[in-house]
């Protein structure tokens, strides 16, 4: 573990004088100094724009952006190079799919289906466009420990549905929903899925064969990549079906004063200069995420995860929201007699990082019951005496508020 955080320069910060302990990877993940050095010898010695150069560094640059490309549909084991399409992120996957698929496939009568524990990057846009086409939004709801009630949701689906659009992890409260089981009924009706896995991805392995999802979005930043780069994976007879998202160079073929021909898959949805540092670098995060062992990560956060429980019953009126029972190492809880944003503030003089507030799952908090929480979110890069660090902060935290 020592030689492990040795890889991500920014653990060695003080915070107030103090080493810091980072716990908000749910919003954004660190870096290795792998991928930092692989930003640095793309801009010094690797940079120029892809694919429409003939000379040495364009050649070389698109084919290291092709190359991430593929490292990335190795990693998510697609069936080709055309169902990768690089977006700034999971957020413009999703309204990637929404404005393309769904303003040509959705029509007035019709039904979209979500669950009632969606980040609003999985919501919205769904929202939006039943608003714009006259369909319908329908929620899966979920129980008091955070599941989802599964017969409920099979009850949801029916003639009428268009698509389901569900998290794969809860970012607000760590579930781990049964995803494989929620596409095969929807398929039973031949209903797409969409699956949102910006908080699957960096923790375990996906595999989207083995899911059969439709489509799949994730983020980078959350996957110890740079920002400004994404993935969306869809199956390629749907995204050669569907009309470009974004116009203009790249995208196309021909154009003319009255006509214009669009570019094959993948290219089709990637208008403009892409973010080609951020997919490179989100090549090297996966090669090095690889590189320590999936199932090594899986078993250390797992780990590492019933200890963080065990170790929160120490603090007294603490409440955890959401107790599925398959999670990330993700804790969202409230104090009875302090409110999340002051403890968050005061855990900050301590040199701990942690989210409060909403979580851009504000339905998600209203069916819980709390209008904010305290957020603690693991990777693999943290430890249990940062864990203890933490609890005994919260303790002395809590007892200054009460007191």
């Amino acid at each position: 573990m020592a030689k492990i955080r040795e890889n991500f320069p920014i653990l060695s910060t003080k915070v107030y004088g103090k080493p810091l302990v980072y716990f908000d990877n749910a919003a954004t993940s660190q870096k290795p100094q792998q991928v930092i050095d692989r930003l640095v010898k793309y801009y010094q010695e690797e940079n120029s724009n892809v694919h429409r150069g003939i000379y040495y560094l364009s050649e070389l640059a698109s084919a290291k952006y092709e190359e991430a490309r593929d490292v990335v549909r190795t990693h998510l084991n697609a069936n080709s190079l055309a169902e990768i399409i690089f977006v700034r992120g999971a957020t413009e996957g999703i309204n990637l799919v929404a404005n393309s698929w769904g303003k040509h496939n959705i029509v007035a009568g019709d039904e979209v289906i979500i669950s009632a524990m969606e980040h609003h990057a999985n919501l919205v846009p769904w929202q939006q466009l039943c608003k714009e086409k006259g369909a319908t939004l329908k929620v899966i709801p979920i129980d008091d420990n955070g599941e989802i009630i599964f017969e409920e949701y099979k009850n949801l689906l029916s003639d009428k549905t268009k698509i389901v659009a569900v998290a794969h992890t809860s970012n607000g409260i760590g579930t781990i929903n049964p995803i494989k089981e929620i596409i095969a009924e929807a398929h039973k009706k031949n209903i797409p899925v969409l699956v949102d896995g910006c908080q699957a991805s960096p923790h375990f392995k996906v595999d989207v064969k083995e899911l059969d999802c439709d489509f799949y979005v994730f983020s980078g930043h959350k996957t110890f990549a740079p920002t400004g780069i994404g993935v969306l994976y869809g199956k390629e007879n749907l995204l050669d079906a569907m009309p470009p998202y974004q116009m203009g160079g790249e995208m196309i073929k021909f154009v003319s004063f009255t006509e214009t021909t669009f570019n094959d898959l993948p290219i089709k949805f990637e208008a403009a200069t892409p973010n080609i540092a951020g997919a490179i670098g989100l090549a090297t995060a996966i090669e090095y995420v690889d590189s320590l062992g999936r199932n090594n990560i899986e078993n250390y956060e797992e780990d590492l995860k019933s200890y963080a429980l065990q170790k929160l019953q120490e603090v007294k009126n603490l409440k955890l929201i959401g107790n599925a029972k398959n999670r990330i190492p993700l804790f969202s809880f409230v104090v009875e007699g302090t409110h999340p944003l002051d403890l968050g503030t005061m855990l900050d003089f301590e040199g701990i990082a942690i989210r409060t507030g909403n979580h851009c799952a504000q339905p998600l908090m209203q069916r819980m019951g709390v209008a904010a929480t305290c957020r603690a979110s693991l990777a693999f890069y943290n430890t249990k005496a940062e864990v203890d660090y933490f609890v005994d902060s919260l303790n002395k935290v809590v007892k200054k508020l009460i007191s």
